[in-house]
């Protein structure tokens, strides 16, 4: 029983003591809480204003947003959770120490992640390539559909979500198909050298001039890329407006020439092979 109202006594004193704590420093604490509000309506009253100068200088409204919402609003945060441990009489110096050596050690465990921020950076900065533009990354072609300060995500021509390392993005040969409007695709084929170029010509362009989305302007043509051993290599070029719609034009592409070659009695070359004996040349 004794033991009992001694543990009673304990917990009222350490009520009372809190008690006394709060009303010695009541008005500190509501003015740490006023701090920790006035942040968060700074931040709110001034992210549309710097997001706004942001985009007048050109930034994209992907990095911009990101520097926003993450970079700006970390650092007015830490700024006022300091300024309300400064009002409550809270040391925060050895703890922001303590911080900053598990800064170090983590930055030395993820150097990875780090140099993909860094590529992000770079990568907002030099503007390579915008959101909704369309890209070949390595093997990777798709639609650009975010950037983040970690990766590059595109949505390829099968649906399928890929996303890939900033560091890879920067260090990787890079081609935006989007970044001149038009965009010309290139069917290469092969015809036989018994056959006309000019035959091989007309037929395939006859055929192009019947697809719709295949431009007038710039018009297309077909030229001799090459006297190979087996045959003459052409290059059918045409054009088109949307550079969404490469991959489809190319197979459709790819198929006009078959059939116009089809159509024209147009023989395409295959390797082969003439043996001539030595007696048969002998024999002549």
């Amino acid at each position: 029983m004794v033991s009992l109202n001694l543990f009673l006594n304990d917990i009222l004193h350490r009520v009372v003591l809190i008690k006394n704590h709060f009303a010695n420093h009541s008005s500190d604490i509501v003015l740490a809480f006023c701090i920790l509000v006035a942040g968060y309506v700074f931040y709110r009253a001034t992210s549309t204003l710097f997001r706004k100068l942001l985009l007048r200088s050109r930034m994209q409204d992907a990095f911009a947003r990101l520097l926003i919402d993450n970079v700006y609003k970390a650092f007015i945060a830490v700024l006022a959770v300091i300024s309300a441990a400064g009002q409550l009489g809270i040391n925060i110096t050895a703890p922001l120490a303590g911080l900053g050596i598990l800064g170090i050690a983590v930055g030395f465990a993820a150097q990875d992640s780090l140099s993909n921020i860094i590529a992000g950076f770079l990568i907002f900065s030099d503007k390579p390539f915008r959101v909704r533009d369309y890209v070949t990354i390595g093997n990777n072609y798709g639609r650009v559909e975010l950037i983040t300060m970690r990766s590059t995500r595109i949505r390829t021509q099968d649906n399928k979500y890929v996303v890939i390392p900033n560091q890879k993005v920067i260090n990787d040969i890079l081609i935006d198909h989007s970044t001149n409007g038009d965009t010309r695709l290139i069917v290469p084929v092969s015809i036989s050298y018994d056959a006309s170029i000019d035959a091989a010509r007309e037929a395939i362009l006859s055929e192009f001039a019947n697809i719709e989305g295949v431009l007038k302007k710039p018009a297309a043509d077909v030229v001799v890329d090459l006297l190979a051993e087996s045959g003459v290599n052409l290059l059918a070029r045409f054009w088109i407006a949307n550079a969404a719609d490469e991959r489809k034009y190319h197979f459709v592409g790819t198929e006009a020439v078959k059939r116009a070659l089809d159509a024209g009695n147009i023989s395409i070359a295959y390797p082969h092979m003439q043996i001539i004996s030595k007696d048969a040349r002998n024999g002549a």
